[in-house]
């Protein structure tokens, strides 16, 4: 019985495997007969490297159709990798090769530059790009010895202004794997460049084009085979973009800002950082922003040179000797106002009914009569809200604030956009502070919750060593009452620090009155405010792009000027605050140095601004920021101003020079490119 069974389950098991062999055998007859073609194709295609034909991106024009971003075209160094030994003496030879341009080119930099793309290794690995001729010649006559590299032509970001407008523009650098993994990243290469800051990152996708592809034939040592045909996939450009930028008024910032920069770096020489906006009162468009110190963006083409990266990323605590370029200060970097914010508290108590008349006056003898007894500028006597704005009366504005009220202040601030982002067609706008009752509790709360936190905890350790080395009951008794009544101590100072310091006091008014305080602002926000009071009270959503063109010439879209809100204070308040910053620039007013010169036509209103830094380790009475703010003309307002030097000590002395020159050129009154201009830096003015 049992030997019939296993003849069975044989005969079983042999027609299945006769029926494997059969199928086997029909199959490979089938792909022999009838798929031959294809899959010799395939073997073929083995030889095949995909090349990136890159698309060149999109120009970068001014309002007047100068170029500030452009393309050239550059040889760019490529590494197909063949995961064989000889990859290793191909890199090693060609970083001896290279070492002599490019020092940070290693064996390590470029084997993780494969272990990035180990996935991806039907691309070329892109090694550097704007190789010189020399080293083009050298490969192509050698290329026996640098199996697997090659020499491609692409279009590379070019900037022929060099650092004009540089942070404003931004800069292309290496894709990184974040970026590539993201639903964008879909359309890149880990070979791409990609916009990292300004104009570059917020309109990416229009600027960079579409890539094309092409195939190439390689042999066994991955050296190119020439071909009669190379099937080609066309790059697509990408589109050209038109700023509100004013070319000759950019250049006169940017020349205006480095000259008083190193002029007042005899005196403070702290004084290495300015950022200033120039806007169209009218539109919202940015007509000249700078930052310094500047970037260049030709230099994150490729790898940041090592003797860069200390200038733009200096490492370490900040030291304002040292402060790093990288950032745009212009709307990234948050300053306390100084006295660019006493027309807040001006049209905050106007608007309130806390000054019957514009002519009421507040006695100022030199300090404010309630504690803290802030100090003035001077001895200024009876001051209205005339003559208490031209000589920035401290006095007279904490007076204000405090009729006013801190929820008073507060809306009108935020009417004027100040603590909240513009909308600016930039990356990486900071929002800022306005502070408010609500924000000091919240923060406040949590400081003096670690603070207490800790003191608990090394109370609680004080005590628990103390009670082991007691040697009796009755001195653990003794060591536990005394641990009981320093903790009834503690918690009784901590509801006291608590309660006081987490609730708006009288100080942080008449503070935020005159700028000070918690309050702090960017530069971009005191630019649109000051553009709010000149054009009668419509917050603009600042913008500097103004058109995206196709490269053929047809305009994809158009940007117009957007209106954020009408402000809610009076219209009478906002023309009463605009007379009184005329005053600023009259006789006895603390910028009128600055445009007694200027034409009776073209009126300047502005704020001068000193303000304390709040920097640990600066000293509060010898070191401020220099903050201004500027429209002009006063009865037809065109052009807003604001600007800031740190360290710079007084507004008229540092950022109000800058104004000065720019308006000038903007007016026609000097021309700065063509002549050297005196700075009057001996000037001390509030």
């Amino acid at each position: 019985m049992k030997a019939e069974e296993y003849r069975h389950r044989f005969r079983i098991l042999s027609g299945v495997v006769i029926l494997l062999l059969s199928v086997l055998i029909i199959r490979l007859a089938v792909l022999q007969l009838f798929y031959n073609e294809k899959y010799q194709t395939q073997a073929k295609e083995n030889r095949i490297r995909l090349v990136s034909v890159k698309a060149p991106r999109g120009e970068i024009y001014t309002r007047e159709g100068e170029t500030l971003a452009s393309n050239k075209l550059v040889y760019t160094l490529n590494l197909s990798f063949l995961e064989t030994k000889q990859d290793e003496e191909v890199i090693e030879r060609l970083v001896q090769l290279l070492n002599k341009h490019y020092p940070e080119i290693t064996v390590e930099s470029i084997n993780e530059k494969i272990a990035l793309q180990k996935y991806r290794l039907y691309e070329p690995v892109t090694i550097i790009r704007d190789i010189p001729w020399e080293l083009v010649v050298h490969i192509e006559e050698n290329r026996t010895i640098y199996q697997g590299v090659m020499i491609t032509v692409e279009p590379l970001r070019s900037y022929p202004q060099g650092e004009l407008a540089g942070h404003l523009l931004g800069y292309i650098h290496s894709i990184n794997p974040q970026e590539l993994s993201g639903e964008s990243g879909k359309e890149y290469t880990l070979n791409s460049l990609i916009g990292k800051s300004g104009i570059e990152k917020s309109y990416e996708r229009y600027l960079r084009g579409k890539d094309g592809a092409r195939r190439i034939e390689v042999d066994a040592s991955n050296v190119p085979i020439p071909v009669q045909e190379q099937i080609t996939l066309e790059p697509e450009p990408g589109y050209n973009l038109y700023l509100s930028i004013d070319m000759k008024l950019q250049k006169v910032l940017d020349q205006s800002m480095s000259k008083v920069l190193n002029t007042l770096q005899g005196s403070y020489p702290k004084a290495k950082v300015g950022s200033v906006v120039v806007m169209n009162v009218k539109t919202g468009e940015i007509l000249a922003m700078t930052s310094m110190p500047p970037i260049n963006p030709d230099d994150w083409k490729g790898n940041l040179a090592s003797e860069k990266v200390d200038y733009y990323y200096p490492q370490g605590k900040y030291d304002p000797l040292n402060p790093g370029a990288e950032q745009n200060r212009s709307i990234q970097a948050t300053y306390p106002p100084g006295s660019t914010f006493k027309p807040i508290t001006g049209m905050a108590a106007l608007d309130k009914g806390a000054l019957n008349s514009v002519y009421d006056s507040v006695n100022c003898g030199g300090a404010y009569w309630i504690a803290p007894y802030i100090k003035c500028t001077g001895v200024h006597g009876n001051m209205n809200y005339y003559n208490g704005m031209a000589k920035s009366c401290n006095t007279f504005f904490q007076e204000m604030g405090r009729r006013a009220t801190k929820d008073e202040i507060i809306r009108v601030a935020d009417q004027f956009g100040l603590g909240s982002k513009t909308g600016i067609d930039l990356p990486d706008e900071s929002r800022g502070l306005l502070p408010t009752p609500e924000w000091k509790k919240e923060i406040n709360a949590i400081l003096i919750d670690q603070k207490y936190d800790n003191l608990r905890k090394n109370l609680n350790s004080k005590y628990e060593l103390l009670l082991k080395q007691a040697v009796n009951s009755e001195e653990r008794d003794k060591i536990e009452r005394q641990r009981h009544n320093e903790e009834v101590k503690l918690e009784a100072q901590y509801k006291i620090d608590y309660n006081f310091d987490t609730a708006w006091q009288s100080f942080d008014t008449f503070n935020m009155s005159i700028g000070q305080g918690s309050n702090n602002y960017t530069v971009i926000q005191l630019a649109n405010y000051v553009a709010t009071i000149a054009n009668g009270g419509q917050l603009m959503q600042p913008f500097i792009v103004k058109r995206i063109v196709e490269h053929n010439g047809k305009t994809v879209k158009e940007f117009k000027p957007k209106v954020i809100h009408r402000v809610d204070v009076s219209s009478q308040t906002i023309a009463e605050t605009k007379r009184a910053m005329l005053a600023v620039t009259q006789p006895g007013g603390t910028a009128h140095f600055l445009f007694y010169q200027f034409p009776p036509e073209i009126q300047v209103a502005a704020k001068t601004g000193t303000a304390q830094t709040g920097r640990q380790g600066d000293n509060p009475m010898k070191e401020f920021h220099g903050v201004f703010i500027a429209f002009a003309p006063f009865d037809d307002p065109e052009i807003a101003f604001a600007g800031i030097v740190e360290y710079g000590y007084s507004g008229g002395g540092s950022a109000g020079l800058v104004c000065r020159d720019v308006f000038e050129q903007y007016f026609g009154i000097r021309n700065h490119l063509s002549e050297e201009q005196p700075i009057m830096s001996n000037q001390k003015a509030e």
